[in-house]
C-alpha cells in the first residue's frame, strides 16, 4: 500500500533525523537499527512525519514527550492515529518515561507488535 509522501515535509523530516531526542536516539541506536528488518526514522507518511516506521509490519512507533499529554497533543495524536489506521497502519506509543525507565519492556513490546 502506498501512503503517499508530502515533499514539503521531507526537509523537516531530515532535520528531525539529525536532531533526534535523547529517547529516540536510545531506542534507535540500542535496539531498532539492530533489527533484521528495515526501520525508517522520521518517515513521511501522507501528511505526517512518524518517529519510526517498520513497513514489513505496517507498524508506526511514536515516542511521546510531555506535549503529547496536554489537551491539544492528545487531540492531535488521536486524529493522526485515526488517519494512519485508515491507511492500514498500526500505531504504538511509548512515553519518554517508558523508554527511560523500562527500556527492555518497550523493546519486548515492539517485538511482540511486529508479529
Amino acid at each position: 500500500m502506498n501512503q503517499g509522501s508530502n515533499p514539503k515535509l521531507t526537509p523537516f523530516a531530515r532535520k528531525l533525523r539529525r536532531e533526534m531526542t535523547k529517547e529516540e536516539r536510545h531506542l534507535w541506536y540500542d535496539f531498532l537499527r539492530t533489527l533484521p528488518v528495515t526501520v525508517n526514522r522520521q518517515k513521511v507518511i501522507g501528511p505526517f512525519i512518524v518517529d519510526f516506521y517498520i513497513a514489513s509490519s505496517k507498524l508506526v512507533i511514536e515516542l511521546d514527550g510531555s506535549q503529547h499529554f496536554e489537551e491539544d497533543g492528545v487531540s492531535s495524536d488521536r486524529e493522526r492515529d485515526a488517519w494512519l489506521a485508515e491507511h492500514g497502519l498500526r500505531v504504538v506509543r511509548y512515553s519518554n518515561a517508558d523508554v527511560n525507565g523500562n527500556f527492555s519492556g518497550v523493546c519486548e513490546d515492539i517485538l511482540e507488535k511486529m508479529k
